[in-house]
């Protein structure tokens, strides 16, 4: 049975669960009827958040949509439709960039922003780690159980340099790969 991502909906909704799903371009109609949906109507509800750190600054503007009617019915459980517009100044430069999200939760605009702000958490502190720190994406290995094996062990040096307190993944990499009685040292 091929999965799809509107099967997974359908099995999240069945086991009692909600979700957020963000909604781009793989997804053709689906983003289509977002876009016009959260251009023809106002949302129910809004939540601005404005950030200002390293250089940046950043408005977040989370839209709520409640009318789900232009929606394909295939799309399991979504009760809301979200849309984030972030506007901002990075490095000197303006810009503005607009994601879309489908949603079985009946949340309101800033408990979204809460969890949309926490899935970029994860992909910073982990997806990116993964991707810039240890080159995981680059890394020649062709048999799909060498690539499991390494992106495991990748994760577990990950969870022990962040228990015994390394914020930072280059710095513990820089410090513990030429110590190797501290590196042994994590795994007591």
């Amino acid at each position: 049975m091929r999965c799809t991502a509107k099967k997974t909906t359908q099995l999240i909704v069945e086991h009692g669960n909600d979700y957020v799903i963000t909604v781009k371009g793989n997804q053709p109609k689906l983003f289509h009827q977002l876009q016009a949906t959260c251009g023809e109507n106002q949302p129910t509800e809004r939540f601005t958040d404005v950030e200002k750190s390293r250089n940046r600054v950043t408005c977040r503007i989370v839209s709520v949509f409640d009318d789900i009617s232009k929606i394909d019915s295939d799309w399991s459980g979504i009760n809301r439709l979200v849309q984030v517009d972030r506007i901002g100044i990075r490095q000197g430069q303006a810009y503005r960039q607009t994601n879309y999200y489908i949603s079985s939760l009946t949340a309101s605009a800033a408990h979204f922003a809460q969890i949309i702000r926490g899935h970029w958490g994860i992909e910073n502190r982990l997806h990116w780690v993964k991707d810039v720190v240890f080159h995981e994406d680059t890394l020649p290995l062709k048999h799909h159980n060498a690539a499991s094996n390494w992106s495991l062990l990748r994760n577990i040096v990950i969870n022990l340099a962040r228990q015994h307190g390394y914020d930072s993944l280059t710095k513990a990499q820089r410090f513990l790969s030429h110590n190797i009685p501290q590196l042994f040292s994590l795994l007591q």
